[in-house]
């Protein structure tokens, strides 16, 4: 099978497309055939293999797994002997295991049925950023009807989302971003879009009860400023930091000090289930949330789509579309 592969740590170029074996199932996976998939600013940093201390996990010198990708939506292939939930033919999207090829391994419990409604595109670009903002907003935010919600980086791949969700919630919504995404934030529901070349949020006097920072390129004190007596702050970029570290001095610093104020700094992990994505189709169906694609690209293009994601300036988010060789 076709797939993408990277036998180094480094900038786009080391992705190369290869042949290489189907992956084999265990008897509590499925194999997916891989119709479209996403990549994030995770991805990238996988790719970079920076921070430095995410080698500890995912290889020092080289990727321990050489294809990249965890979001796709697909067609089920094969089923292990003792899954139940899926059959041959289903079309299911989640989370998977190196999606950036024609096929691919994946748990059942982190995979739910594609609606016929929804492309395999759109399903693949809810995935890891939808559910990550669907936990900020709805379990660590716990965000309310009637409260005042920020996100710092609105257009990015978890904020198109985190403002949706934030006004299904029934929060009023502020969206930081550049100034050639204001209309697309404004269009997703916010209230109030501030153009952070022209305004630094950070030194208007509005208060805010939820905070959701996904570009940490301010300090955690300039953000506790705009906060409300009781609010929450969630640091959420995983690309800010320096190159040994990243964000981990971030998250302590966040950590420590909110044990000696009301307000809350809290940080979070978003793990893929089927329940949660469920709840982002749901989300779709009633059309409270809409998937955001701002570039699609073909499997041979991973590497470009991968550079455009490593920027940082990205919209939205960039599937990968990937039919079959025959």
């Amino acid at each position: 099978m076709r797939a993408v592969v990277q036998h180094d740590y480094g900038p786009a170029e080391v992705l190369h497309i290869e042949e290489v074996d189907p992956p084999t199932i265990g008897d509590g996976d499925v194999l997916v055939r891989v119709v479209a998939a996403s990549v994030h600013a995770g991805n990238a940093m996988l790719m970079q293999g920076i921070p430095y201390v995410m080698r500890l996990g995912f290889g020092l010198s080289r990727p321990r797994n050489p294809i990249p990708g965890f979001d796709l939506a697909g067609v089920i292939e094969e089923v292990g002997s003792r899954v139940s939930s899926f059959t041959v033919g289903d079309e299911v999207f989640g989370e998977g295991r190196s999606s950036l090829a024609e096929l691919a391994a994946a748990k059942p419990e982190r995979l739910v049925r594609k609606p016929q409604s929804l492309a395999f595109d759109e399903a693949a670009v809810l995935v890891v950023s939808g559910l990550t903002a669907l936990k900020a907003m709805r379990d660590v935010g716990q965000v309310q009807a009637g409260q005042s919600v920020l996100i710092n980086g609105a257009s990015g791949g978890v904020g198109v989302y985190a403002v949706q969700i934030a006004k299904h919630l029934g929060a009023e919504v502020t969206g930081v971003c550049g100034p050639n995404n204001v209309d697309l934030v404004r269009s997703l529901g916010a209230d109030d879009v501030i153009d952070y070349s022209s305004t630094d949020v950070t030194r208007t006097d509005r208060r805010y009860d939820v905070i959701l920072d996904n570009v940490g390129n301010k300090a955690l004190a300039d953000w506790r400023r705009l906060l409300t007596e009781r609010g929450t702050l969630m640091p959420n970029s995983g690309t800010a930091g320096g190159r040994w570290l990243g964000t981990l001095p971030r998250m302590a610093e966040a950590a420590v000090t909110s044990r000696f104020r009301r307000q809350q700094a809290k940080t979070f992990l978003s793990t893929p289930n089927s329940a949660d994505l469920q709840t982002l189709v749901d989300l779709v169906l009633s059309g409270a949330v809409r998937p955001v694609i701002s570039a699609t690209y073909s499997l041979a293009e991973a590497a470009d789509a991968m550079s455009v994601v490593a920027s940082g300036h990205t919209s939205g988010k960039v599937a990968i579309l990937i039919p079959p060789a025959w």
